[in-house]
């Protein structure tokens, strides 16, 4: 390449990372067999902390088999890619800043080697936001350049595909040559089908950033109420906000499971009818589908967890974990070992105010507790009882 494309090629590299970077979207990325060069240029171009999230490169056997969690039918292929993308999506959603969309990008490749290859030099790479899957497939001529220009080809496609996903504007350059083959399709998701996914367990969650108010990156922890919201009524929204000013940094939001303990999952029209609540109220809401604490704890790392004095009397009772006291204490420690805390707010236990005090924390789990004081806040209504005097 002359001395001139080479310029012109860098001023495009940077141009397209610098629109990358002042985008909001943030981005885990999985690498294998191709695409490295990106990540230098993705790292190298200042503004990388609002972009990349994580970087992994299973390159060893064992290590792709962990990260897919199975052994793939082929390495390299396309359902591969959408199933790296798809994993990288969603620890995108564990690992990223509120708010903020999310990319999840998968790329797997049998590029020139040291060794003759019998089949071709090819390529598939895949990126996943919320509503929509891409997929690019990349077969090179045979001979034409090393596996370093080969890298750098497949580097190349994945910014543009990065850039796609992240609806930035990317000059078009040319990376391909005649004697190469290229396919790219585009897969778009309704809000529905999301859900279905997310019932599926494809996707881990969905957040709907309602909130009028606005915070910065900076705000990493979520401060989350969670609970059925049927109805959502001033006293929820009250307590988060209490629990809010009690945690200081961070950012306030509803969270409600689709899945449900001992009772049938929520529908797609139920879960759109609870929605359109937070939407009214401007107050950010996760819909998830695990109902369990040391299970949210997984996909909400770092969190603080508002709840009553009812659910802390459940979550410290041994009949909740077949009445084995040993395993409440390995499961709550789960949820300390994530970063997680519970702020508890007192509420009617049987028929009684309780706050946290009234418990017997054990003493291993107390620092995971924060108490809010009753002063500052108490409720005695529930949504059950609404539904009841409203007749809903």
């Amino acid at each position: 390449m002359s001395v001139e494309k080479t310029t012109m090629m860098d001023a495009w590299i940077r141009g397209v990372v610098e629109a990358i970077h002042s985008a909001p979207n943030q981005t885990v990325l999985y690498l294998a067999g191709g695409a490295s060069q990106a990540l230098g240029w993705l790292m190298s171009v200042p503004g990388a902390s609002n972009t990349v999230l994580e970087a992994v490169v299973p390159y060893s056997r064992m290590s792709f088999i962990q990260l897919l969690g199975k052994i793939p039918s082929q390495h390299c292929s396309q359902q591969t890619a959408e199933e790296m993308a798809l994993l990288a999506y969603n620890r995108g959603l564990k690992l990223s800043s509120p708010g903020y969309p999310v990319v999840g990008v998968g790329f797997t490749g049998s590029l020139a080697s040291s060794r003759p290859k019998f089949g071709d030099h090819r390529f598939y790479l895949s990126t996943r936001t919320s509503d929509r899957l891409s997929v690019s497939i990349v077969t090179l001529s045979k001979g034409l350049r090393t596996r370093e220009q080969e890298d750098t080809v497949s580097s190349h496609l994945l910014l543009k595909a990065i850039a796609n996903a992240c609806k930035v504007q990317a000059a078009t350059v040319s990376h391909l040559t005649e004697s190469d083959m290229s396919d790219e399709h585009e897969t778009h998701f309704s809000e529905d089908q999301e859900l279905e996914q997310l019932m599926d367990g494809k996707i881990c969650f969905k957040v709907y950033p309602f909130s009028s108010e606005t915070y910065t990156s900076t705000a990493e922890r979520k401060i989350i109420l969670s609970g059925s919201f049927n109805p959502l009524h001033d006293g929820h929204v009250k307590l988060l906000e209490v629990a809010t000013s009690i945690c200081g940094n961070g950012y306030p939001c509803f969270e409600i499971s689709a899945v449900i303990a001992d009772k049938p999952p929520l529908s797609v029209s139920q879960i759109k009818d609870r929605i359109k609540q937070f939407e009214k109220a401007g107050k950010t809401v996760i819909i998830s589908n695990q109902p369990y604490f040391y299970k949210k704890a997984e996909l909400f790392p770092g969190s603080a967890f508002v709840i009553g004095a009812d659910t802390v009397a459940r979550l410290i009772n041994p009949k909740y974990y077949d009445g084995d006291y040993g395993k409440m204490l390995e499961i709550l420690d789960g949820c300390k070992r994530t970063g997680c805390t519970f702020l508890v707010g007192g509420r009617n236990v049987d028929g009684v105010f309780k706050v946290l005090e009234d418990f017997d924390i054990p003493e291993t789990l107390k620092d995971m507790f924060v108490s809010i004081p009753a002063d500052r806040f108490r409720m005695d209504v529930s949504s059950t009882e609404i539904r009841k005097s409203t007749g809903l």
